[in-house]
């Protein structure tokens, strides 16, 4: 908890928890764990993306399971160390690895659409609102092959979700906000998506988002 005798207001803990936050989901592991496996920069291939499905499009489908798994666990770890500080902490730390894996300070603000970090905080903060969206994105994934189309209904739901099974009006903002972050990520994506040009579930490396 907070010592009050060193903090004289929950502000520098939710300014720590944030830059925290935002540290730990700049880690971009997509990137670092395909140099790792002589891939190359993965930047350079597909959609360009640092995040587990363009990894996926190397072949190497143990690196894309690692990029998942990761990229999730930054944003859980992030929004469980700033939950000692209390919910409120945890919000904002858990924003921060979102954006932080959106525009990483190493990769001059250039990173990922964050769908593994957010579900990872989420699995944090409401983990009944993370399984419903994770079932959500499953389904679509199984149904349509478009990761990307999976990951929009997904986070357009989590709003309702956690409406519906929680009752919480803070988390149904936090996923709101959540939610317009990473449809604005995927702009191109939609467009890809109505113009019929984007890439599916596990198309080659020359296939781009």
């Amino acid at each position: 908890m907070p010592d009050p005798i060193s903090w004289s207001h929950a502000w520098p803990y939710l300014l720590a928890a944030f830059a925290g936050g935002y540290l730990l989901g700049s880690v971009p592991f997509g990137l670092l764990l395909s140099r790792a496996a002589g891939l190359g920069d993965i930047r350079k291939i597909g959609s360009g993306n640092i995040g587990a499905t363009n990894v996926l499009r190397t072949g190497r489908k143990d690196i894309a399971l690692a990029t998942v798994i990761l990229d999730g666990g930054k944003g859980a770890l992030a929004a469980w160390i700033a939950s000692l500080w209390g919910p409120d902490a945890s919000l904002v730390a858990a924003f921060g690895a979102v954006l932080g894996h959106c525009f990483p300070v190493w990769l001059g603000f250039r990173g990922g659409k964050a769908i593994a970090t957010a579900f990872g905080v989420m699995l944090v903060i409401a983990w009944p609102v993370a399984a419903a969206a994770g079932a959500t994105w499953l389904a679509v994934a199984v149904l349509s092959r478009y990761s990307s189309l999976s990951a929009l209904i997904a986070t357009a739901l989590a709003p309702l979700y956690a409406w519906l099974l929680l009752g919480d009006l803070q988390l149904v903002e936090f996923c709101g906000l959540l939610a317009v972050l990473l449809w604005v990520r995927h702009h191109r994506n939609i467009r890809n998506l109505l113009t019929g040009k984007e890439s599916k579930i596990g198309d080659s490396k020359k296939a781009a988002q």
